[in-house]
């Protein structure tokens, strides 16, 4: 097994896996052991059983308008304890200060007024809703979720890449990832302490709850989705399903005397909470795209009354866009009177005159985005780039210089990646969850990290053709282990779900399994009770 690292070659970039000298690092000692114990037929055996588990669970993305299954790497990437209360930290700061911003945007805009951001750059952001202006959510949230996307530079410093607090998607992938890790690496689990990932839907149930207008005991909660078609629908059903509320798409809503009502065989049931995974635009036809058909007529006006809260909030995108990134560690000194945690890329404002003259003098060395692109689409990273690309991309930032931001070429860290049979370093992002419910910010033991497959490559997304690793945040080992989970099980809100029929093939693989209400579930859960009683061989991990 040694002879899939003999060609593990070091570069630039801060590696995760094996310092300068070549030697592994403490945090992966147990990972690299038990790899380098493994034949290559067994290594290979491993990762093609995670690949078919995907498959068959139907857990794709969406590349150039063709569905794909999400590639899981065999290799894991692991967080050790110190650093992980460190990210923990600066996400929550950032949160904090990205849900005082959205209040004061859509508020009295004190910001504005005292000058630490300009007027302009918030009228002029394509995602600051009007419509918006003056809705007050019940308890003050409006990132009920966050999703803040993290590098790490050449000196092994996390730093913010960008923020994502409309609608941020990829926690489903850290669930499955880990019930497939779990299956196949039984023997890590067992010695290592990791951290586990099986509580979220159970904090992103009761933040949803929190938020119910009128302090309801027993809100009725929905997630709103744009249907099976939608690339992430897999996460909308799985969600659902796990927090044990109703999926719905708009056509199962309406409004009627200021409130909204779901559609069920025993008549109109009043919604609370809508967890709702469609973008602004479409969200309601009365005050945004009058031809969707995938929002709820009337929405808007009902959330403006109160009667319903929506989750994340209308009008987040506005503290998505990558101009206003660049004053987030001004608005953390603002708003919390604290030093940033985690600091930002270093970012050119183009429309300031002299960065424009700057970058387009370096156009060749830097990579340029636009304030509200998402996905990886529309980066341009210079040294990549053709003449002509680069020609045209000249001539976008003289025309619309408030549209882009620029900023040096980052060498995100790597780790190793299974590819064509041989370990090879790979760059790596990490996307950690945070859950607010109004009271405190919980960051998920364990984000997304996505990984470029391609050598050289440093656009990590999903729908540029990454992949993903799972997360295993390290437990200080004075700290009592937590969430234990049998194999054939993972612990979830309401019990546990089902073993699999396969290493990471769920039972219920259709989706459509996945959209039943609590009792369904209920049902799922004491079958899975029935088969582990049977099976003799059950053994318990941490996951």
């Amino acid at each position: 097994m040694a002879d899939l690292f003999d060609d593990y070659a070091l570069g630039r970039a801060f590696d995760e896996l094996l310092d300068h000298e070549r030697r592994v690092r403490p945090r992966y000692g147990p990972v690299h052991d038990t790899l380098a114990s493994l034949t290559p037929d067994e290594v290979s055996t491993r990762a093609e059983a995670l690949g078919s588990s995907y498959l068959a669970q139907g857990i794709t993305f969406d590349v150039a308008g063709e569905e794909r299954p999400f590639p899981l790497d065999v290799v894991p990437r692991v967080v050790e304890p110190g650093d992980w209360d460190r990210i923990t930290r600066g996400v929550q700061q950032r949160v904090r200060a990205l849900e005082a911003f959205l209040a004061d945007v859509y508020g009295p805009q004190e910001a504005v007024r005292d000058g630490v951001v300009p007027r302009r750059l918030v009228l002029s952001s394509r995602e600051f809703q009007r419509e918006a202006h003056g809705i007050e959510p019940p308890n003050g949230v409006r990132c009920h979720v966050a999703g803040v996307d993290l590098v790490r530079d050449e000196a092994g410093e996390f730093r913010v890449l960008e923020d994502n607090v409309r609608v941020p998607s990829g926690v489903s992938y850290v669930l499955a990832n880990r019930q497939a890790m779990v299956r196949t690496f039984p023997e890590l689990f067992s010695e290592l302490r990791v951290r586990s990932v099986v509580d979220y839907p159970r904090h992103l149930r009761a933040a949803l709850d929190a938020a119910a207008p009128d302090g309801a005991p027993d809100p009725t909660v929905v997630v709103l989705t744009p249907g099976v078609f939608n690339s992430a629908y897999y996460e909308h059903a799985l969600l659902a399903r796990l927090m044990g509320v109703e999926l719905v798409e708009g056509r199962d809503l309406y409004c009627a005397a200021g409130r909204v009502y779901m559609r069920t065989t025993a008549g109109p049931r009043r919604v609370d909470v809508i967890y709702r995974r469609v973008d602004d635009a479409f969200l309601d036809p009365v005050r945004f795209r009058a031809d969707s058909v995938l929002g709820v007529p009337g929405l808007v006006d009902c959330a403006r009354r109160g009667t319903v809260t929506l989750a994340n909030a209308i009008g987040n995108g506005v503290a998505d866009d990558k101009l206003v990134y660049t004053y987030l560690p001004d608005l953390v000194r603002y708003y919390l009177g604290e030093e940033p945690v985690l600091s930002n890329v270093d970012t050119w404002r183009l429309e300031d005159p002299e960065s424009l003259t700057e970058v387009l003098d370096r156009l060749d060395e830097l990579v340029v985005k636009p304030v509200d692109g998402s996905g990886g689409k529309g980066i341009v990273v210079g040294p990549d780039a053709s003449r002509a690309e680069l020609a045209v991309l000249r001539s976008r930032l003289v025309t619309d210089p408030r549209g882009w931001v620029a900023q040096p070429v980052v060498q995100l860290s790597t780790a190793p990646t299974y590819v064509d049979g041989a370990f090879r370093p790979r760059h790596v992002d990490l996307r950690p969850f945070a859950v607010n419910d109004g009271d405190d910010v919980w960051v998920l033991p364990g984000g997304l990290t996505r990984v470029a497959l391609a050598e050289g490559q440093l656009v990590v997304n999903s729908s540029q053709g990454g992949g993903s690793k799972d997360t295993w945040v390290l437990q200080d080992r004075r700290v009592p282990p937590t969430g234990e989970i049998a194999v054939g099980g993972v612990a979830g809100p309401h019990g546990t779900l089902p073993p699999t029929a396969a290493p990471g093939v769920p039972i219920d693989t259709n989706p459509a399994d996945a959209v039943g209400a609590l009792g369904q579930q209920q049902q799922q859960q004491q079958q899975g009770r029935r088969r582990r009683r049977r099976d003799t061989q059950e053994e318990v991990v941490r996951c």
